[in-house]
């Protein structure tokens, strides 16, 4: 999976969220366990679980961070695209309205009068 992510760096609205889960995940996956370093000294073993800690929050904080960009990209688009729909419908009433006076025109020169 981490194949994936590094061939194709993208940022934003772009990201793809798989991308970030495996961010999330490989959190939990890199970290190092309090067991695995059986340090002597329980100062230093708690500092460096701090400093994990520490450094997961930051992770964490700036994946919250890309995600708020994303979900405020994505209303932006959602109201444009909405925009544009209102604008095709308008324009679709428009053309309608358009040839149903021609037919109604065509009409009246077929019959004579």
């Amino acid at each position: 999976m981490r194949d994936l992510e590094s061939s194709s760096k993208l940022t934003g609205p772009e990201q793809p969220l798989y991308s970030i889960r495996m961010e999330i995940e490989d959190l939990y996956e890199n970290a190092m366990p309090a067991e695995a370093g059986e340090l002597d000294d329980t100062t230093e073993t708690a500092a460096t679980s701090l400093a994990i800690l520490a450094e997961r929050v930051e992770q964490l904080m700036r994946i919250h961070e890309r995600l708020l960009q994303e979900n405020q990209a994505l209303r932006e688009q959602e109201i444009a695209l909405q925009a544009e729909c209102a604008n095709l419908r308008e324009q679709n009433e428009q053309s309608r309205s358009r040839i149903e006076a021609m037919v109604v025109r065509l009409k009246s020169l077929e019959q004579p009068s």
